[in-house]
């Protein structure tokens, strides 16, 4: 695996474990408005794509429901509150982090995730490393757009040569190609190697020390 100067993160899945967290949230949200509860792994097929997607994948009928904003409110409000209870970085993430910084490197998160619960995570886990956190916002296309990772790269100072893009998902993989950056796709996250190879995932990482 090469040696880059810029890695552009995924957060859930890739950098932080938060399956369990997103769950209660989503779980909280279907009692809250009398709908059916999911499973882990339920979830764990619904997430990568936004708040809004999740939720939508959530609710019975999606968008149509009308219940559907109540549901994504009582989400976002119980998320906000409890996205930390259970949530923790991969095994071997944080000494990842610490030696690119060692080297120099330019490290940036760019998410789907609500933008107030990535910036609030990345400064809870990895405010020593991570100088550049992107959420969901109305104000730019979220992934698998580029937009994100273009702003991303803006804001560290940094170029498309040398930058990689690093994360868990399908949304990942089409987001890299869309950015025109190399993409790593982690074994550990929410997605199997089968799943990613048939979304066209050419690089893996089984661990994170892989990636330096």
């Amino acid at each position: 695996m090469r040696q880059y100067d810029t890695y552009i993160f995924d957060l859930d899945g890739t950098l932080l474990y938060t399956l369990d967290d997103l769950t209660a949230s989503v779980n909280h949200a279907m009692r809250t408005e009398g709908m059916k509860e999911h499973t882990v792994e339920e979830v764990r097929m619904m997430v990568g794509n936004g708040v809004r997607k999740l939720i939508e994948r959530a609710v019975p009928c999606g968008k149509e429901n009308p219940r559907y904003e109540e549901a994504y409110e009582a989400f976002i409000s119980h998320y906000l509150e409890h996205s930390t209870d259970t949530t923790r970085p991969y095994p071997g993430i944080m000494e990842m982090l610490a030696e690119l910084k060692r080297r120099g490197k330019r490290m940036a998160v760019v998410s789907n995730k609500y933008y107030k619960a990535t910036e609030a995570l990345c400064r809870t886990f990895f405010k020593d490393y991570i100088s550049v956190a992107i959420g969901e916002s109305e104000q730019v296309r979220k992934k698998p757009a580029p937009d994100t990772v273009l702003e991303a790269l803006r804001r560290l100072g940094a170029d498309k040569e040398g930058a990689v893009y690093v994360g868990d998902s399908e949304v990942d993989i089409a987001t890299a190609r869309n950015s025109g950056l190399p993409c790593i796709s982690v074994l550990w996250g929410f997605r199997d190697r089968e799943f990613l190879t048939g979304n066209g995932a050419e690089t893996f990482a089984e661990r994170p020390e892989e990636i330096i």
